[in-house]
């Protein structure tokens, strides 16, 4: 397997949507956190890229978990809209990133964009609002 770059750790948090894609890396830094992952087969369609349902998924995963970070991850987030812009393609065994940056978070409503990098080169913009809603205590 080729390397995981510094600072990536597998991601802790599993769901069952993103299970076909491990394993996941994520780096957290100061203001948000990095997503990342090695292409493989079950990230491309059938011309052996990778597919866009991907890069809007982990897009909205990254800029979401951003935000809880912004936010002292006191709150869960809800996706209101979500807006990716394909500008770029990548192949299997490039390293994809999406890099998020909030825009503006708040009580009720949290604003988020991000780069979406293969081997550092964007090929992919997205923009997402999520909805603030308390966590669920159990």
């Amino acid at each position: 397997m080729s390397s995981i770059p510094a600072g990536f750790e597998p991601h802790v948090r599993k769901s069952p949507f993103t299970d076909p894609w491990e394993p996941l890396f994520a780096k957290r830094t100061d203001k948000a956190v990095v997503l990342g992952l090695r292409l493989a087969v079950p990230h491309t369609n059938s011309r052996g890229l990778i597919h866009g349902g991907l890069i809007a998924s982990l897009a909205d995963n990254a800029m979401g978990y951003s935000c809880a970070q912004a936010l002292g991850g006191e709150a869960s987030l809800v996706t209101i809209n979500l807006s990716v812009d394909y500008i770029g393609s990548a192949g299997i065994g490039q390293w994809l990133s999406v890099e998020s940056d909030v825009i503006r978070s708040g009580r009720t409503v949290c604003f988020v964009q991000s780069l979406v990098l293969a081997d550092d080169a964007v090929i992919a913009r997205a923009n997402a609002t999520f909805r603030v809603v308390p966590k669920m205590t159990a």
